[in-house]
């Protein structure tokens, strides 16, 4: 059963930004029905300076309405509460939001005005394109990714084979005794509005439908390679690899699917490899087989693509905050699962789980790059639900 009283650890961090006094703009980025409102709710209720909340609409909020909430923001500091918070929701639903952020926060800035300002939005697209535009030194990032295995577990029970199967949304854990429910809820809420209304809707797509069969696609494949040749050539109206790297690109965006590339330390052969797809949340793997969904528990080949595909999608969700890469890389016959790159530290992992796998590949690269660190995931040393937990350092 969901507890709706949840704490994420996301909360604290949200809470001390907004005590603090004017400093950046706080932007709370994650992929739609992470709990990001939610969280903000929580943080709301232990600030105790008055605060100005509004919910930004594709349909009514314009930049001239972001101006009035601002203002509605700045009529809330008198004599008495020399501070004030502005939340805006959704703020990438406002066109050239950006530009209306910047000239009224540096207003601010000059009149000196306490105005702390809390913007959040499901999609990363859109706020990095904003933050690139004119944002550049006046906001901090604050992360809303997929929930945890230890998260799950703590808020809904989920035992590791629960987490694995219907992943880290929240809305979806009190769903997850009726399949048919909870695959809808995976399907209308969370994949079809991010597909149409986080990329489709805000970015150039010529071939929308191209998109949500490459995501099919990828998903299915998750945790395999596929040339672009190959891609091509089971999508219908696949255009060229150009166009379908850029829609893979912008799928990764939005917190959906990514192409792996292969770790080489030349970057233009990198750039150039075919992707290795990995989901960000293996839900969005589990919703892609559709009824033949449970395949993915029982066969020991699938388990084992679901398994890799989990702690894929770990790593990507700390990538982005610790400031590391992930790759993958293979070399003839001899393949390593994920290479994590950060500074001069090169770390290869390779996961063990329901396949029958060798470790050569794991040999062959420590041969090749005698400088890297290993760990073997799902063995004695690191079993898989220790490492899902953050029990294990990654370098």
């Amino acid at each position: 059963m969901m507890l709706p009283k949840y704490r994420r650890s996301l909360v604290s961090t949200l809470v001390a930004r907004m005590n603090e006094s004017r400093r950046f703009i706080q932007m709370l980025i994650g992929p739609r029905q992470t709990g990001k409102s939610t969280a903000l709710r929580q943080a709301l209720e232990e600030v105790s300076i008055p605060a100005h909340i509004a919910l930004a609409s594709i349909d009514s909020s314009s930049r001239d309405w972001l101006r009035a909430q601002w203002i509605q923001a700045r009529n809330l500091i008198t004599d008495e509460s020399p501070s004030a918070l502005l939340v805006i929701d959704e703020v990438q639903l406002v066109p050239q939001w950006s530009a209306v952020v910047k000239e009224l926060w540096d207003e601010d800035a000059w009149a000196d005005i306490d105005l702390r300002v809390v913007l959040s939005g499901s999609s990363s697209l859109l706020l990095q394109r904003g933050l690139r535009e004119g944002l550049t030194g006046r906001f901090e990032v604050i992360r809303s990714t997929h929930w945890s295995l230890t998260e799950c577990s703590d808020a809904f029970g989920y035992t590791l084979d629960e987490f694995l199967f219907f992943g880290g949304y929240p809305g979806g854990a009190p769903l997850r005794s009726d399949g048919t429910r909870w695959l809808d809820y995976m399907n209308s809420a969370v994949i079809d509005p991010s597909i149409t209304k986080d990329v489709i809707a805000m970015e150039e797509v010529r071939k929308p439908a191209l998109m949500e069969r490459l995501f099919r696609l990828g998903s299915s494949y998750s945790g395999q390679e596929l040339s672009y040749r190959k891609i091509m050539g089971q999508l219908d109206d696949a255009g060229n690899t150009t166009t379908l790297a850029h829609y893979l690109s912008l799928l990764n965006d939005a917190g959906l699917l990514c192409g792996l590339t292969k770790y080489d330390p030349k970057l233009l052969r990198e750039r150039g490899s075919s992707p290795r797809f990995m989901v960000y949340d293996t839900s969005l793997m589990v919703a892609s087989y559709g009824p033949y969904r449970d395949f993915l528990l029982t066969d020991p080949k699938r388990k084992g693509r679901l398994v890799e595909s989990a702690v894929g999608a770990y790593l990507l969700a700390r990538a982005a905050a610790e400031r590391f890469e992930v790759h993958w890389w293979r070399e003839g016959a001899n393949e390593v699962d994920f290479v994590l790159t950060q500074g001069e530290q090169v770390r290869a992992i390779e996961v063990k789980s329901g396949r029958v796998k060798s470790l050569k590949g794991m040999t062959a690269f420590v041969n090749k790059f005698p400088a890297a660190t290993t760990l073997i995931i799902g063995s004695t040393e690191c079993p898989l639900n220790a490492f899902l937990c953050g029990e294990v350092p990654l370098f």
